[in-house]
This record gives structure tokens, C-alpha cells and sequence, in this order.
């Protein structure tokens, strides 16, 4: 197969896909699309499995099956490899030709040829997650179970009878992002692999450690690992100490797979985060990712090396002005592979050990996931106008397109075009962003303005299930996004310049990217624009109706602040919250929150807003969103309130994004479109 760029096959295939009667993309359409998930390849290359999400609409949820393809041939197409409709499969692990997955709280395993699956552990109480040790014989689990635990074995609690269901606690973080406290923490346990078989129980590696390993909500497997020889593990943690919801330092422990004596903390001398712990192939080396300022999430990931044998350490991309998202180690442990924001792109790049030389291996798009082997690596890339697919990585960016798992359902659907543009903002500094234009469209459309969150964040070329522009477009918007200072991408010194500035400079470039915008775009409707956005996009929502009130017909409001001095009591990580506004908290420095805090402008406001939040969302909490509707009903503005019971911070049940775009287009429409039915 002849290689070519990314936005070329995506050409080829929309060609192909797009018959004379095409018609536009609805949310009815991606929330039933295929999604592949993380790739695993095996050690000789041959191999890629994956686990692949179908929605189910009637049981508004997502179901998973094992898919494979055989990456030495070059008409190979992907077969399901585990399909019992009973199960929901996920997180393949390839050692050797056997592939372990996990479901039904168990762990499994089956040769990647084929075959019917075994049962492999039978502990109860359910788990987070596995990691198979590559030797084999050793399984890594981690989960959920009351501080010190033993072994796997649940804790059986006994309450007197007719006891009150009302929880208590003595300290900060009693949520955390969805999920109330309940005094379990997430730690890891070994159990012996033989003949196939996990059984029992297993052993707790670091049962005198309190914290979470892998870290919550999002950690997972990339913060746990296994040395080449399985007899170590490294894994990162937080120690909660007195208040951990201040606390953003986690560190680096190695133990024994035998758990002979207790872990080691590598990194104690860095109080801000340390995470994905990988061993090169040849272990010798570990490496990890690294912050350097305590209590700021959003500070950049440089890659740091550990001579295993001697402890000496190096930051080996100190140099390169990236912020690392993943990596992983090449077979030959000379290099890394690694992923990075880059300009409203992710690419993939492999890093020189020795020297931190950076050599990007693909061009536009979007890489979520990668799968590294003797032949090379495999990612998964989507983009603005295409879900993620697998792609083998060639040489100067070129990729070989290995599947198409979406082309019967997105056959018909033409597809929107994007345009790319920047201009001075604020500091006078360049400013990217881009345009997403409705297919067919020959007369002026109305703008959809959208404000991304983060606020350390892009609006970069991805595909989303929830902020998706291409459907946007397919409702008739044009869709502008801007990556205001404190965007991501563009080097730390830019991501840094929103904290303690939050309605300040990204206001202004705000501001002049839609002034751009409608300038160098004649089919924008310049005069007829909403502006839209969620979490800090949701922020600049409330902080537009007070400091630019005369420019939108509509806004959309999601989980947004509206009252910082509440925000700042009512938060879960305080980390979060304070350091955006100068490190300290709000009765040490009031106005530091005051400054930008929508809430002292709402005699100014006028702009028709419909306001959306979750009630599960510990993040920004529900209360917000409520406190912004009272302030638009009470002065009179139209506005309307639309709130999920069974939502976090996001939308993630199908039937619930369905209703999503319904309210928000119909929202828009009302008022860019005098009410136009849809």
C-alpha cells in the first residue's frame, strides 16, 4: 500500500464514503459510531488486539468485544476475537500468544489465534485493573479495598442493627470528582501465575502506604509497571498527609514483586508530580514523567531518566518546550516514544535516550493511543472530521491506513472542511485557531462560538463525544474555536499566562479571534453569533455576559464558575482552585478571586443563556449553575436550566448527549434563527 499523510487518506476515504446524496453529521450519528480503544501489540510485531465500544441505545450504555489484525499481512482485516454478547471485554494484554483481558470482575485469557476464553482469577470484590508480568508469571492488580488490606479479600463490615445510613469524616477530599469517600483506596496486589491459573487471593505490595495506586479518577495502568524480569514493580502515588486536597505530589515507589521489603520512594525530593513509571526493555533504565511546581496541575511534563543501577537522574527533554502526554520505551531502549500537544495538533515523536534529540513522526492530527514494536509503532488518530482509527507510523510523517472501522456508518455523511488562522492577541502574541465550515454551504451561516475548557486545554484537531464541531457544522454553524492564552501547545510560558488572569488576557484574545474570524471568513455571519462553552469555556460564559454583553444573540453555559468566592469553598481539589488565583486561599486573598469573579457584574448582564450542569459533578458543582440561572431569571433574561441526575462533569450516557445537542441547538436556533424548527 502506497503511504501517504493523514489528511490525505482522509481525503481518499471521504471520496470514497461520500455518494452524490450526501447528507450531514448529527449527534444521533456519533453517539453510535465504533471506538477502538488503547492498542496492544505483541512482542514480535505481529500482532495488535484492542478492545472496540459499540453503544448499546436501548441499554444506554456501551458494550466491548476483543478485536485483532494481523499486522504481517498486508490484506488483513480486522477480526473479532472475543464476542460473547454476556460480556464486556476490555484491556487486552499480550504475553506471548496468549491474550489477557478483563470481565465480569474477573481476569481472562485466550491465545490471540483464537479459542474460547479461561477464567483466570477468582478472587471477589471486584478490581480497577491488571498488568500481567511479562515473564509471565506473576499478575499486578489493583483495587479498590480498606487501607492496610492484606490481600484481595473484601473487608466484611458489621453495623448494629437499625444503624443511620449518614456518612462521617474528619478531614478534606470527602468527594472527589463523581464519587463520595469511602474510606477504600485503590492498592495493589500480586497473585501467582500457573498453568494458567491466578487463584486465591494474592498478596497487598505496599499495604503500609495511604494513597491511591493508580491515582483517582484518571490514573491507570500507565501509573503502574513492571521491570523486564518481573521482579519489580514501580507505581506512582500520592501520600495524602494532612489535607490532600491540596496536594498534587506524586512520587515514584519501587517494591518488590515478592513484596520482601517495603517501597521505596525514587523521587521524595520532588514535591510536585511524578507519574507513568516505564522500564526500558533492557532494565536499565526508568523513566517517567515530571512537574516541578507543587500544587500546579498544569505545569509541563518533562521525560526524566534513572540509571537503575547507580541512581543518577536526567531530565532528558528539560530543553524542548512540550509538555509530554505518554511514553513509551522503543525494543531497543535507545529511544522513546511520546506524545505532546503541538500547535492545535498531538503528535507522535520519538525522543533520543542519549542525547533528548525530538524527531516528529506524524503530521496532523490527533494520536490517543500507541502501540510500539520491533517493526515500529501503530497509533490510533482521529481528527476534527474523523474518529479514531490504526495507522502504522512510516518514515516523514507518512502513515499506512490499517482500518476504517467507521466507514458503513459514516457513508453518506459529508463531512465539514477546516480552515486554520491566527492573529496578534493579547501581549501582542500570536494566537491560533480555526473555522469549521458546513459542507455545501454557499451563503453566510451563523457562528458558534466555542470556548474550551481546562482552562489549560487546546481546541486542537481532535474527534470528541461530547464538544464535537463537526456537528455543529451539521446543524448549519459555522464553529469558531480560539486557543487563548493559557492554551496548551504553545510552549509552558503561554500555558502559564492565565493563572491569576483568568477574565483577563483570554478575554481579549477572545475578542480579537472573533474579530479575526469573521474578517478573513466571508461566510461567517458576523452579526449573528452564540457563544458557547463548558468547565472554564463555562467561566467565560458568565464572565462574557457581565464584561461583553453586547456581542452574543445566545449563550450556552456547562458546568461553569459563577461565584468564585463559593467556588472556593465547595471544590474538591483545592490544588486546583488556588493556584489559579495566586496560591492562596480565598479568606488569605480575597480579591485575588474577586478580581475575576462573574458574579460582581450581573447587573450588566442581558445575553439569552441556557445554563447545563451535572448534579454529580464534584468538580464545579451543580450549585454554580444553579446560582447563574437564579441571577438570569431574577433579572428577567431569558434563560433556561437544564440539569443530569446521573451526570459528572461531563455528558457521557448516549440518551443524555442526545438531549444535549437537542437543548443546545434548539437554544441557538431560538435565537440565531427566529425559533427555525430542526
Amino acid at each position: 500500500m502506497k503511504k501517504l499523510t493523514f489528511a490525505s487518506l482522509l481525503a481518499l476515504a471521504a471520496v470514497a464514503a461520500t455518494p452524490a446524496s450526501a447528507r450531514q453529521l448529527t449527534i444521533d450519528d456519533v453517539t453510535t459510531l465504533s471506538r477502538v480503544g488503547a492498542p496492544a501489540m505483541s512482542k514480535d510485531g505481529r500482532w495488535l488486539v484492542w478492545s472496540q465500544r459499540e453503544t448499546d441505545v436501548a441499554a444506554d450504555r456501551g458494550r466491548y468485544d476483543l478485536w485483532k489484525l494481523d499486522l504481517t499481512r498486508a490484506d488483513a482485516r480486522p477480526v473479532k476475537l472475543a464476542a460473547d454478547p454476556q460480556m464486556d471485554e476490555n484491556d487486552p494484554q499480550l504475553i506471548g500468544s496468549i491474550v489477557y483481558f478483563a470481565a465480569d470482575d474477573a481476569i481472562w485469557s485466550m491465545p490471540v489465534t483464537g479459542g474460547t476464553p479461561r477464567r483466570v482469577t477468582d478472587f471477589k470484590g471486584g478490581f480497577g485493573g491488571f498488568k500481567v508480568a511479562p515473564t509471565g508469571d506473576r499478575i499486578l492488580i489493583w483495587a479498590d479495598r480498606r487501607p492496610g488490606a492484606p490481600t484481595l479479600e473484601p473487608a466484611t463490615d458489621k453495623k448494629p442493627a437499625n444503624a443511620g445510613v449518614g456518612r462521617t469524616y474528619d478531614k478534606l477530599f470527602v468527594r472527589h470528582w463523581d464519587t463520595w469517600a469511602d474510606g477504600t483506596r485503590s492498592q495493589l496486589f500480586v497473585l501467582p501465575l500457573a498453568g494458567g491459573s491466578a487463584r486465591g487471593n494474592g498478596r497487598a505490595l505496599a499495604p503500609a502506604l495511604l494513597g491511591d495506586t493508580p491515582s483517582k479518577p484518571f490514573g491507570g495502568g500507565e501509573e503502574v509497571t513492571w521491570s523486564p524480569d518481573g521482579r519489580t514493580v514501580y507505581f506512582a502515588l500520592r501520600e495524602p498527609g494532612r489535607i490532600e486536597s491540596l496536594s498534587t505530589n506524586l512520587d515514584i515507589f519501587s517494591v518488590p514483586s515478592d513484596a520482601s521489603v517495603a517501597p521505596a520512594n525514587l523521587t521524595a525530593a520532588n514535591l510536585a508530580t511524578d507519574t507513568q513509571p516505564a522500564v526500558s526493555p533492557d532494565g536499565r533504565t526508568l523513566a517517567w514523567l515530571a512537574m516541578r511546581r507543587p500544587g500546579y496541575e498544569a505545569d509541563r511534563f518533562v521525560v526524566t531518566l534513572r540509571d537503575l543501577a547507580t541512581g543518577k537522574t536526567v531530565s532528558l527533554t528539560e530543553r524542548w518546550d512540550r509538555s509530554i502526554a505518554s511514553l513509551q520505551w522503543a525494543p531497543d531502549s535507545r529511544s522513546l516514544y511520546v506524545t505532546a500537544d503541538d500547535t492545535q495538533e498531538t503528535p507522535l515523536f520519538r525522543v533520543d535516550a542519549a542525547s533528548g534529540a525530538v524527531r516528529r513522526l506524524t503530521g496532523e492530527g490527533h494520536v490517543a493511543g500507541v502501540a510500539v514494536g520491533p517493526r515500529g509503532a501503530v497509533v490510533a488518530l482521529d481528527s476534527l472530521t474523523a474518529p479514531d482509527d490504526f495507522y502504522r507510523v512510516g518514515d516523514a510523517r507518512a502513515l499506512m491506513r490499517l482500518t476504517n472501522v467507521n466507514a458503513a456508518k459514516l457513508a453518506g455523511i459529508d463531512m465539514p472542511s477546516v480552515e486554520r488562522f491566527s492573529f496578534k492577541g493579547a501581549n501582542n502574541d500570536t494566537v491560533w485557531g480555526y473555522a469549521v465550515r458546513p459542507s455545501g454551504t454557499t451563503d453566510k451561516v451563523p457562528v458558534a462560538y466555542m470556548v474550551h475548557g481546562g482552562p489549560q486545554g487546546s481546541s486542537n484537531n481532535s474527534w470528541s463525544y461530547r464538544w464535537n464541531p463537526a456537528v455543529f457544522a451539521g446543524a448549519g454553524y459555522g464553529l469558531v474555536a480560539v486557543d487563548f492564552h493559557g492554551s496548551t501547545g504553545y510552549g509552558q510560558g503561554f500555558t502559564d499566562a492565565i493563572g491569576g488572569n483568568w477574565g483577563g488576557w483570554p478575554l481579549e484574545d477572545l475578542q480579537k479571534g472573533l474579530a479575526a474570524a469573521t474578517t478573513r471568513f466571508s461566510w461567517l455571519d458576523a452579526g449573528n453569533a452564540c457563544a458557547l462553552g463548558a468547565s472554564y469555556g463555562g467561566y467565560m460564559m458568565n464572565w462574557i455576559e457581565g464584561r461583553w454583553p453586547d456581542r452574543f444573540k445566545c449563550i450556552v453555559q456547562h458546568d461553569g464558575v459563577f461565584d468564585a468566592r463559593a467556588m472556593a469553598y465547595e471544590t474538591e481539589e483545592l490544588w486546583f482552585d488556588e493556584w489559579e488565583h495566586g496560591g492562596k486561599a480565598y479568606f488569605e486573598d480575597p480579591q485575588a478571586f474577586e478580581k475575576w469573579n462573574p458574579v460582581n457584574h450581573v447587573k450588566k448582564w442581558k445575553t439569552p443563556q441556557l445554563v447545563i450542569t451535572g448534579e454529580k459533578d464534584f468538580r464545579i458543582p451543580y450549585t454554580q449553575g444553579l446560582a447563574a440561572f437564579t441571577a438570569l431569571q431574577r433579572r428577567d433574561i431569558p434563560s433556561r436550566l437544564l440539569v443530569f441526575p446521573n451526570e459528572n462533569h461531563w455528558v457521557l450516557k448516549p440518551s443524555n448527549s442526545r438531549q444535549w445537542y437537542g437543548e443546545v441547538l434548539g437554544w441557538m436556533d431560538r435565537w440565531t434563527r427566529g425559533g427555525a424548527a430542526r
